[in-house]
């Protein structure tokens, strides 16, 4: 399957965010707490609110090693919730849509204050 965005970047708001999430749950690549960020906002009822992200951090990856074996199961969840929510399904829309939710989700994990280690975000996907 194609990727909606070829290289992801981050802003430097959600680099420091998920600085603090790497110090607390000891998983020290980007990409998995990116994961769980993403999967943690598409999980919230809520549409991301459409607010600018400026992508100033020097975290940047691609889209496979955002989401390793699971890349295609990410894009159609994507692309499900862009359905349900009654957006098109353009490259452009689903990129757009990827960077709320997964700046949005990095925002949801790092302002929890009961993540305290790695327990604790497997505790969060049982209750989802």
């Amino acid at each position: 399957m194609e990727p909606p965005i070829d290289r992801i970047k981050l802003s430097q708001s959600a680099k420091d965010q998920l600085t603090k999430l790497k110090r607390l749950t000891k998983i020290d690549q980007w990409n998995i707490l990116c994961r769980w960020a993403f999967c943690r906002s598409l999980a919230e009822p809520t549409i991301p609110s459409p607010v600018p992200i400026i992508t100033d951090s020097n975290v940047e990856m691609s889209w496979r090693v955002f989401g390793g074996e699971m890349s295609d199961i990410l894009l159609i969840a994507l692309k499900q919730r862009c359905h349900n929510d009654g957006f098109p399904l353009d490259k452009e829309t689903l990129a757009t849509q990827f960077r709320l939710h997964l700046h949005r989700g990095i925002g949801y994990l790092a302002g929890d204050p009961n993540i305290k280690k790695i327990e604790d975000l497997v505790a969060i996907a049982l209750l989802s």
